[in-house]
């Protein structure tokens, strides 16, 4: 199945029988996306598929992991009492390397701050029988399209971006750990029936757009939420001038869409292995197959775009920009330009934006603004610097960063501006939520395609607009930037760079994974405790949240990343980002047992103290964004037993069910104004929860009460879930039985 897997064969075999068997059952035409997800099934011959209402029980081919989110994932794997993972199963180290000054010095700063945690990993993962790639290997949705990805592939990874994979013809979907832990248990994956969205490609990419602009443009259309329960499907002639990483970064930023994954046709056979090739009728959809919904795009009348600010659905066409931001009181200033990140850091990527920075340099000028330069991995890295696309981009003034997420996520030490400074910075990230790559509420992050991240950062000003305005040579004359160019693939061939894999052992008995008690990076977990049988009477609010409220909001990255290996210490984070409806301010709560305002954690930390239960409230799509579980499991583990929105997104959704949370949302969404902080919340007979059937609750208000009706999407599984009070608890139930519930 890769160079890293000896003994495992492609499953196209298997695929093709389960296929077989599915079309027998639902005859007519089936999408690409349908065709690889319904082969992967546990039982494809009594499965209910119906899309948006089944619940489909999965076989993925692997599982991937990177070192945020791996620490509590393999804790949770080594508190089930398995021996070895199930499915092939590798961990990345590219999220707590904080950049500061260098990729080499701030490489090896990450290698001594998390010594600690990096061997955990390392000897979980010999123990357990994952592969590791070590830090400084690059960023995990890259070394899985160098190393792992096929066509026809189903892969899930504990990271929202993990839909990077369907640039290859993948079905890669980004999960919470406990998801993860399933798999490497053993256990069918459960998915609700995607929708599938169509996006049909026409005309051709060329000049200044990019691949890029084709996800802001979908991004603008759909929107945050407009993808959740769907995958979204690209075909048509359009995509035969997208490269394999063009498609990649266009599977990757669905996820900013609340997308399931995104996927690409394959239709350039040439470029496909054999085996591949043989099956192409697998990986391509059927003539006449249905979409729920098309969405047509030609690509040669797609000006590039700029998306932003604080949210990646607001687009503004480059010849808008200037405008768009004098109107809205944007900073015209750019303060820094990134170009990398999982989501465009390949080598055409970096060839194309080369090409811009020796034409400036040709006529004496470089990037008048600070320029970092993530490469995706050690591969890229190696490579670019052998072909001296580095030298250039260091010529230019950029700063070439580690191998590694970096200011995507937060780690970033940034120091030209003070925190609270209004300012603008440009990007060629996937995600620009409030404070998400500095911590700063006031950057104005605006997410744009590398091209012309590096374009922008020659003018350091949003008005510039490389297509049309013209700059100003050292020799004094008057210049346009030509139109980006590079190479796809390069012509000598990759370098791998330094080896950096470590390979699980033949026998591993002897090997010990050892938590220090005393640690405040690494914490074993207790059990939640069992749902009691009793109705939730009287809950407290905690916080009824006003607004956007992302996984960043609930769970920030950054500064935090370093205590995600340690339950207790993390929770101190819990909502810190999310603004309170009852003063318009973030982690300031009241709490309604003492009267006295605090810090949302420590009311929190009170009111488990004092046996009091908890709720949240929230508004549309709460917990958006990253794929991280601790803002499930940070509820969970300060007293919380329920969160009441209005709707959620995908992976948070059920990561909450997961930790035994109950995920509730109003029947009718005006009951959110009903709520207010001081309100008592009331969640009656649970005993007679069932899938479909919506549940009763109260909500009481100085003395009156409204009676309202929530909605849930529990399954029968899920409410097991809830009563043994987590996802895991059951697993264990089940297994001190001697059995698997399928």
């Amino acid at each position: 199945m890769s160079n890293f897997d000896s003994g495992i064969p492609l499953p196209y075999k298997k695929l093709r029988k389960n296929l077989d068997i599915i079309k027998g059952r639902l005859g007519g035409p089936l999408t690409l996306s349908e065709k690889v997800l319904y082969s992967h099934l546990d039982q494809p011959d009594s499965q209910e598929i119906e899309r948006g209402k089944s619940y489909l029980r999965l076989r993925p081919d692997r599982v991937a992991l990177q070192d945020a989110t791996a620490q509590m994932t393999l804790l949770q794997f080594i508190s089930s009492g398995l021996k070895k993972v199930a499915v092939p199963s590798t961990v990345h180290c590219d999220h707590l390397i904080e950049a500061q000054i260098s990729g080499d010095k701030d490489l090896a700063r990450a290698k001594d701050l998390n010594k600690e945690v990096y061997d955990f990993l390392s000897s979980a993962c010999a123990k357990y029988n994952l592969g590791f790639w070590k830090p400084g290997s690059g960023i995990i949705h890259q070394i899985i399209l160098e190393n792992y990805a096929f066509p026809g592939l189903l892969m899930i990874g504990t990271d929202s971006h993990t839909p990077n994979g369907g640039g290859l013809g993948c079905l890669c979907v980004g999960v919470g750990g406990a998801d993860a832990v399933d798999v490497m248990a053993n256990i069918p994956w459960e998915l609700k029936c995607p929708t599938v969205i169509g996006c049909h490609l026409t005309g051709k990419i060329s000049g200044w757009t990019s691949p890029k602009d084709v996800i802001l443009k979908v991004a603008e259309i759909l929107t945050v939420k407009g993808g959740t329960g769907a995958i979204v499907e690209y075909h048509g002639p359009g995509v035969e001038s997208i490269s394999c990483t063009g498609m990649a970064t266009i599977t990757n930023m669905g996820a900013e869409i609340g997308a399931t994954t995104s996927v690409f046709s394959i239709q350039r056979t040439a470029a496909i292995a054999d085996e591949a090739t043989k099956n192409k009728d697998l990986l391509v959809p059927d003539d006449g197959c249905k979409y729920d919904k098309v969405i047509e795009i030609n690509l040669d009348t797609l000006e590039p775009l700029v998306n932003g600010p604080f949210t990646p659905d607001l687009a503004h066409p480059i010849s808008k920009l200037g405008g768009n931001s004098e109107k809205n009181g944007y900073p015209m200033e750019i303060k820094v330009s990134l170009i990398g990140s999982c989501t465009n850091s390949s080598y055409e990527d970096m060839g194309r934006c080369a090409s811009i920075a020796n034409d400036a340099l040709s006529h004496g000028l470089k990037s008048c603004i600070p320029f970092n330069v993530t490469p995706g991995s050690e591969q890229v890295r190696a490579t670019i610097a052998r072909d001296g696309i580095i030298d250039v981009l260091e010529k230019f003034g950029g700063t070439v960063l580690a191998n590694a997420c970096g200011p995507c996520i937060g780690q970033w030490d940034r120091k030209d501006v003070k925190m609270g400074e209004k300012n603008t910075i440009v990007t060629s990230y996937n995600r620009n939520f409030t404070g998400r790559n500095d911590a700063n509420p006031a950057t104005h992050c605006f997410v744009t395609s590398p091209e012309m991240a590096t374009a922008l950062a020659i003018a350091g000003r949003l008005d510039f607009n490389p297509m049309k305005d013209e700059l100003t040579g050292t020799d004094g004359k008057m210049f346009k930037l030509k139109e980006p160019h590079g190479e796809e693939l390069p012509s000598k061939g990759f370098d791998p760079g330094e080896d950096t894999y470590q390979a699980p052992p033949a026998k591993a008995d002897d090997i010990k994974v050892n938590v220090d008690p005393k640690s405040d990076r690494l914490q074993l977990l207790e059990p939640f405790e069992k749902w009691d049988g009793k109705d939730y009477i009287d809950m407290m609010v905690l916080i009824k949240i006003k607004g956007k409220c992302t996984t960043d909001h609930i769970s920030a990255a950054g500064p935090w990343l370093k205590y995600r290996g340690h339950l207790d210490n993390i929770s101190n984070n819990m909502f810190i980002g999310a603004t309170n409806a009852e003063n318009n301010e973030m982690n300031k709560v009241k709490n309604q047992k003492s009267g006295s305002f605090d810090t949302v954690p420590a009311v929190a930390r009170d009111y488990k103290a004092n046996k009091i239960k908890w709720c949240a409230v929230g508004e549309e799509n709460y917990g958006e964004g990253s794929s991280r579980e601790h803002a499930a499991l940070e509820p969970r583990h300060l007293g919380g037993v329920a969160i009441i929105v209005k709707s959620f997104a995908r992976i948070h959704e059920t990561n909450l069910k997961k930790q035994g949370m109950l995920a509730l949302t109003f029947a009718n969404p005006g009951d959110y104004d009903k709520v207010q902080p001081s309100s008592k919340i009331s969640i009656l007979n649970l005993k007679d929860l069932a899938p479909g059937k919506p549940v009763d609750a109260e909500i009481k208000n100085n003395g009156s009460s409204d009676k309202i009706q929530l909605n849930h999407s529990l399954n029968e599984l899920q409410i097991q879930w809830f009563q043994a009070g987590s996802a895991l608890n059951l697993m264990k139930e089940l297994a001190a039985k001697g059995g698997d519930k399928k």
